[in-house]
């Protein structure tokens, strides 16, 4: 798919860190963006830099979801690109130091904000991309790419909820793939490592320097730069479909 002024996106999580970069990278190459987040002050702002619109969305809220993608749809037009960067990631084990077991409601949360909220909008992208014309002689019609993780595969201690929404995009990804091949739609995840997003930006730089040295080359965080560049390269790539790229430096997470 060539990016162009015709070409709009939609990305969650748009307002910051990974989502933010690839609204950046999309809108360079010419693309129409617009940004769900629940942050709506910096989003309305991004988004106003950016020429693009804004939604407050909560991704694990069926209605929200589908509300934002009307809105969407009534301000731009219908996207061609869905890029998943919701999410939330925070520790907890499977008994804790006063032997209680995992919070259910915490784990609740996690699969339904990663796991559920990437499925909501994957499949309510879908349902708009399907119905629109071929873009090209291959008969595509557009691409949704959804964020997993490392931890998907190298889940560390304290990473059960975590490591189970991201392994269910990873589970997702191809039948998902498969199952829209005859409209044309391609879907693809990306598996980001260790990378400088707010959350880590905001660690001291002692701790980001211990975390980049884990990375056996470059020995550093991911830049969210290059976690959109490859981004940009799936929707420019027919090829890529049904799969799910480790974007880590090689890195294989140690159990803590």
């Amino acid at each position: 798919m060539q990016l162009g002024p015709e070409i709009k996106a939609i990305i969650t999580g748009g307002a910051s860190g990974l989502g933010e970069a690839v609204a950046r990278t999309l809108t360079a190459g010419g693309a129409k963006v617009c940004l769900f987040d629940l942050n709506e002050e910096r989003g309305t702002k991004l988004a106003a830099e950016l020429g693009g619109c804004f939604v407050k969305v909560d991704v694990s809220d069926p209605a929200s979801v589908e509300a934002g993608f009307a809105n969407a749809r009534a301000q731009q037009g219908q996207e061609r690109i869905l890029v998943n960067c919701a999410g939330i990631g925070v520790a907890a084990k499977t008994v804790d130091k006063e032997g209680k077991p995992h919070n259910a409601a915490f784990f609740d949360k996690v699969i339904r904000i990663n796991l559920i909220g990437t499925f909501l909008c994957a499949s309510n992208a879908a349902a708009g991309i399907v119905t629109t014309d071929p873009l090209n002689k291959d008969g595509e019609r557009g691409v949704i790419i959804n964020t997993a993780s490392v931890a998907a595969f190298d889940g560390q201690i304290g990473q059960i909820a975590y490591a189970a929404s991201k392994g269910g995009i990873v589970g997702m990804t191809l039948p998902m793939a498969r199952d829209l091949s005859r409209s044309g739609v391609r879907v693809v995840s990306i598996a980001p490592g260790i990378f400088k997003t707010p959350m880590l930006a905001g660690l001291p730089q002692d701790v980001q320097d211990s975390l980049g040295a884990q990375v056996p080359f470059p020995s550093r965080l991911g830049e969210p730069s290059e976690f959109a560049a490859l981004a940009r390269h799936i929707v420019e790539n027919a090829m890529l479909n049904g799969e799910t790229i480790r974007l880590d430096g090689s890195i294989r997470m140690a159990p803590k």
